[in-house]
């Protein structure tokens, strides 16, 4: 995945720029919102992790361009507001997602896991696994030829755990991804996920692990 890191604090953008590339991505900086446009304009470029505070062109004002421009990418807006209202608006121009400085590490990455699953499922497929079949062009799901009556959520969840190929998604993910933010109570994801467990069937294709999240491994 490429990419683009847009922050006008070097030393952060420089910090981001080596995590990510250790990470296996592919990078690329700008610490204006001029030099950002120009190279989303001349690279192909998959999420942009774009500072909102950025000085002369703002964030937003990016981020309107490529809403404008319908620039393929994915947009992670980073910021100190951290104002529900704030994460509202930023949302409404368009962002993808939106994190609030300082962030952990480790949330950064997997809001881009995240972004990077959506990005995957922009094109309507089939995803299977064994016996399961998941029609994302019709949102239809089935298991030995039996159609599945999930809820949009369980069938947001199947999708999920389906796009990480085997990996673990957490509980966090998981909220962020199915209900659209964190702040609801984990319990909603049991929930959801024993559900969805019986309407699978046996055998069970769900693992969990306390720390982890759930996987179809």
């Amino acid at each position: 995945m490429r990419v683009l890191i847009v922050e006008d604090d070097v030393e952060l953008a420089a910090a981001l720029d080596d995590a990510l590339r250790h990470e296996g991505y592919r990078t690329s900086l700008a610490t204006t919102g001029t030099d950002a446009l120009v190279r989303l304009g001349d690279d192909p470029v998959d999420i942009v992790l774009l500072d909102r505070d950025l000085p002369v062109l703002s964030g937003d004002a990016v981020l309107e361009l490529i809403v404008a421009q319908q620039i393929p990418v994915k947009v992670l807006m980073l910021t100190a507001a951290s104002g529900i209202n704030d994460r509202v608006e930023g949302l409404d121009l368009g962002a993808d997602d939106y994190l609030t400085k300082p962030f952990a590490y480790p949330e950064l990455l997997a809001r881009i896991r995240a972004l990077r699953r959506r990005t995957d499922a922009s094109t309507p497929t089939v995803l299977t696994h064994g016996d399961l079949t998941l029609d994302t062009g019709r949102r239809l799901a089935q298991r030995r030829e039996t159609l599945l009556r999930l809820t949009p959520k369980e069938y947001k969840v199947l999708e999920v755990l389906l796009l990480a190929d085997g990996g673990f998604v957490t509980v966090g993910e998981l909220l962020d991804e199915v209900w659209g933010f964190t702040d609801v109570q984990d319990n909603v994801v049991k929930t959801a996920v024993y559900s969805l467990r019986k309407k699978l069937g046996a055998p069970d294709l769900i693992v969990s692990e306390p720390r982890n999240g759930y996987r179809i491994p």
